[in-house]
């Protein structure tokens, strides 16, 4: 379990294609201070295990399904990605609960800049609409953000000064591709509801 609160911007310094999957080495010396085998890192909002730890560079091995349903199959070397470290017992929850299991993919469509905060506009694929909220949560590459606004096939949200200049997404333009987790309170509260009706 993550809470949406990126730790550090790492970089992608080489990936291994192995077929249908891949394996990512990433530096960021602040998650990997601490990391051991077997860990759990969120790569711009995927859950992704250590498999080895060394010099401030973590490897981690992503599967084919991971590839094609997130955004991590458009890495390249160099690639800035937001990192967090599964939260422990004792993490304080300033985001939100977010899994590190992203339910699709959406982009950029538009920024508009404010004084000292932007307003961004993404696609919201259709079969996530019915979980996106105005004021609820949303994880936008492993992000946790409140929804400003939102309509059938776009939602919108505000990003600070911290946010702009700390995680990806101060840098994304215009028709680039986020991963998105939307809130898993919504999605169990649908399944419940279904069951009490069925």
């Amino acid at each position: 379990m993550f809470t949406g609160i990126i730790e550090e911007l790492g970089t992608v310094v080489a990936i291994d294609e192995l077929g249908d999957s891949a394996r990512l080495s990433i530096r960021g010396a602040t998650v990997t201070s601490d990391a051991a085998h077997g860990d759990s890192i969120a790569v711009n909002g995927v859950c992704l295990t250590v498999v080895d730890n060394a010099d401030g560079v973590f490897t981690a091995d992503v599967m084919g399904e991971t590839l094609k349903r997130s955004t991590l199959g458009r890495l390249r070397t160099g690639s800035p990605v937001n990192l967090e470290r599964a939260a422990t017992v004792a993490t304080r929850l300033g985001g939100h609960i977010v899994q590190g299991h992203v339910d699709g993919v959406g982009e950029v469509l538009s920024r508009e800049p404010g004084d000292q905060w932007e307003t961004v506009t993404f696609s919201l694929p259709a079969a996530l609409a019915r979980y996106v909220v105005e004021k609820g949560s949303i994880t936008v590459d492993g992000i946790s953000l409140t929804v400003m606004a939102v309509t059938d096939d776009t939602f919108s949200v505000g990003l600070i000064p911290t946010t702009l200049k700390l995680t990806t997404l101060g840098a994304k333009s215009a028709g680039e591709h986020v991963n998105l987790e939307v809130d898993i309170m919504a999605k169990y509260v649908e399944k419940l509801l279904g069951a009490v009706k069925s």
